[in-house]
């Protein structure tokens, strides 16, 4: 059974954080929903997440990925030290990390993305080339574990992918 977390905040873009977590679900994925703190988050057209854990109980020993939303979550996300170690351990034992839009700001505040094949929301292409990618113009950019995308149309594309790297 594999089991991978879902990073929220508030202002999460809503389809970039529950179409993948559905769709993972929908393979038989346990997905886990980490936060700040336990409670209420809204995406940022009011869509409600539940959240139940905090990210700062977690180990990334327990998780064969993790998942980074779009929206403006990022911004807040990266400033945690937590949410940076997660993102780093995960990446370095080879395990899936997905992101899309905004949530490479949170793999370049990690210095994770030197000499990787990416792609985002052209707004941040600037920051992922700053911090040591290749940034591509591209629905879905698969490098390894790390799985990205650049916005919403790109989400079934984004969801093949997070699948077939995580199962293979």
């Amino acid at each position: 059974m594999k089991r991978v977390l879902q990073l929220v905040s508030n202002d999460f873009e809503d389809l970039e954080l529950w179409c993948p977590v559905m769709r993972l679900r929908e393979a038989g994925v346990t997905v886990d929903l980490a936060a700040e703190k336990p409670g209420l988050y809204h995406g940022k057209y009011g869509v409600p997440c539940e959240v139940q854990l905090s990210f700062f109980d977690l180990d990334a020993k327990d998780y064969d990925g993790i998942l980074i939303p779009g929206g403006w979550a990022p911004d807040k996300l990266r400033r945690f030290d937590k949410v940076l170690s997660l993102v780093r351990e995960l990446n370095d034992a080879g395990k899936l990390i997905g992101i899309i839009c905004h949530a490479g700001w949170v793999l370049a505040s990690a210095e994770i993305l030197e000499g990787k094949k990416v792609t985002s929301t052209p707004g941040i292409r600037d920051d992922m080339r700053h911090a040591g990618a290749e940034w591509l113009d591209e629905p879905v950019v698969v490098d390894g574990n790390l799985v990205s995308a650049r916005r919403p149309p790109d989400i079934p594309a984004y969801e093949k992918a997070l699948v077939e790297v995580l199962f293979k």
